[in-house]
């Protein structure tokens, strides 16, 4: 059995100045399956996309990738970290975060130019990026001129562009409106289909519900409450209303 791709060992991370947003983490994301971490807002979700995608590190406990534990010394290292950035991408919840270049086109060049792709190369995927996702007649657009949904493909294309292995997204359909909602979640079911390795950090129960093989909820004590298959797990009212992320019944404690 191959080794899965990430695996999180009583993983916790305290910010600089102190808050605790995660703590006693263990779960693993296998290779091919889409994982949705599930919690309410402050619970730790976007914090754990950042740490499997090494932007930041743990304070205590071990996470691996791939087989290899993530530290900050191995990012040091240019090719191992080229190697990284080229099969992990993520999509962050705010696509202004994301996207700081004049020009989509620009936008969605940046990764490749980056991580020593030749420029024709870089070139044909910018080019390929931007016609999957509809937004080629964006291309000489001011980013920040476009919409929400506009915004959020010219992030998933910059991403698109290097075809990384892993995807993480946090709050895909988050401030979309209901079409691009809908665009967003055949997206993730083609990625799926694709035989990519996907983690989403969401509290749309529908959106877990339609794409996730697994589940992953964290408490709001930033805790993993449980780990299982979505079926299992969305049918459990119970844990879901202990985990804030459905409102308990008028007339219940």
């Amino acid at each position: 059995m191959s080794e899965p791709v990430f695996e999180l060992k009583d993983v916790a991370y305290r910010y600089p100045e102190g808050a605790l947003a995660l703590r006693g983490v263990t779960f693993a994301v296998e290779e091919g399956e889409t994982v949705a971490i599930l919690g309410a807002n402050g619970s730790g979700k976007s914090t754990l996309l950042k740490l499997l995608d090494a932007l930041y590190f743990p304070t205590e406990g071990e996470i691996r990738a791939f087989g290899v534990a993530l530290e900050e010394r191995l990012l040091q290292d240019e090719e191992w970290s080229f190697c990284f950035r080229r099969k992990v991408g993520l999509v962050f919840q705010n696509p202004d975060v994301q996207i700081f270049l004049p020009t989509v086109r620009e936008e969605v060049a940046f990764a490749p130019s980056q991580l020593g792709m030749t420029h024709q190369e870089a070139e044909r995927r910018v080019r390929a990026a931007m016609e999957d996702l509809g937004i080629a007649s964006l291309a000489d657009r001011p980013p920040y001129r476009l919409s929400d949904g506009e915004k959020k493909k010219v992030a998933i294309a910059s991403v698109l562009s290097l075809s990384p292995e892993v995807w993480l997204l946090d709050e895909p359909t988050a401030s979309l409106d209901p079409r691009t909602s809908a665009w967003m979640v055949e997206f993730l079911i083609s990625l799926k289909e694709q035989g990519k390795t996907v983690v989403i950090a969401t509290h749309d129960l529908e959106t877990a519900r339609t794409v996730a093989d697994r589940v992953c909820v964290l408490g709001e004590d930033h805790r993993v409450v449980t780990v299982g298959t979505t079926e299992e797990v969305l049918r459990d009212s119970q844990l879901l209303m202990e985990a804030n992320l459905i409102a308990r019944r008028a007339g219940r404690a």
